[in-house]
């Protein structure tokens, strides 16, 4: 006889919550929420590229509210994301230094679910695979995804369907401008790419406040992974997804621009 179901079955709580095992002895009080804290990342994680591979779906299916309405969902995880430092910051820098030393050499630069992210997005940094396991399930995944189109190119394929120019940057940036300096004739293609830069914008703005937090709590030590810590975070800075997009707010107001 099946079992009849409850909340706690289809959501398997009993399992969800035995997830949490921190690793100090004796058990540190502030690991719990650490623990919890990247759990829940990585959840959101997952969301988010189910909301990215929706909205490649219906981009290529020319359908851009459908795609709108992913990205009003992705941004409200990504704001969801940056408050989150607000909580894992009522953990002062002695409080993570306790329990610290135990998650060596685990660090987030294995986070195969973020990678994921820059990956369909179309930073493909592949250095990051030398810290899976080859044959690891992270690994073979992230491996799919550089052989996949990005979310990138599926804008440039319907921008393309819609008659615009795409071959090269220069191209880009002129479609991109047509569109903005005409934007009431392109009105749902002009709404799509600010979904696009605030889309982008977030996420900068995460990792601003991520760096800052890190910081905040370890300053200028390495990484319990062995990366550089801040030092290299910092450059993570500069990671733009779409760079065209940021490149034609240049052009706007100004006439003759064009591309070649």
């Amino acid at each position: 006889m099946t079992e009849r179901l409850t909340y706690s079955s289809y959501l398997k709580v009993r399992e969800l919550l035995s997830l949490q095992q921190p690793l100090s002895t004796p058990e540190h009080h502030d690991e719990m929420l650490f623990i919890i804290i990247h759990q829940v990342y990585e959840l959101w994680f997952k969301q988010m590229l189910h909301e990215i591979e929706a909205a490649m779906r219906h981009l290529d299916a020319g359908d851009v509210l459908k795609a709108g309405k992913n990205f009003k969902r992705i941004d409200a995880i990504q704001r969801l994301l940056e408050q989150q430092v607000d909580i894992l910051e009522t953990m002062t820098p002695y409080e993570f230094n306790a329990f610290r030393d135990n998650l060596n050499p685990a660090s987030g630069f294995q986070s195969a679910q973020f990678r994921e992210v820059e990956f369909v997005c179309g930073a493909r940094a592949t250095g990051y695979l030398r810290f899976l396991e080859p044959t690891s399930e992270e690994r073979l995944r992230l491996e799919r995804r550089l052989a996949e189109p990005t979310l990138y190119d599926a804008l440039k394929r319907l921008l393309a369907k819609r008659g615009f120019a795409v071959d090269t940057p220069e191209a880009l940036i002129a479609s991109y401008k047509t569109i903005y300096e005409n934007s009431e004739r392109f009105y749902e293609l002009y709404v799509l790419l600010e979904d696009f830069i605030e889309f982008d914008e977030r996420f900068l703005l995460w990792r601003n406040r991520h760096v800052r937090m890190v910081e905040r709590m370890i300053g200028m030590k390495p990484g319990t992974g062995g990366s550089l810590g801040v030092s290299y975070l910092e450059k993570t800075l500069e990671k733009k997804f779409f760079p065209e997009l940021w490149e034609v707010r240049t052009h706007l107001g100004h006439g003759g621009y064009t591309a070649g």
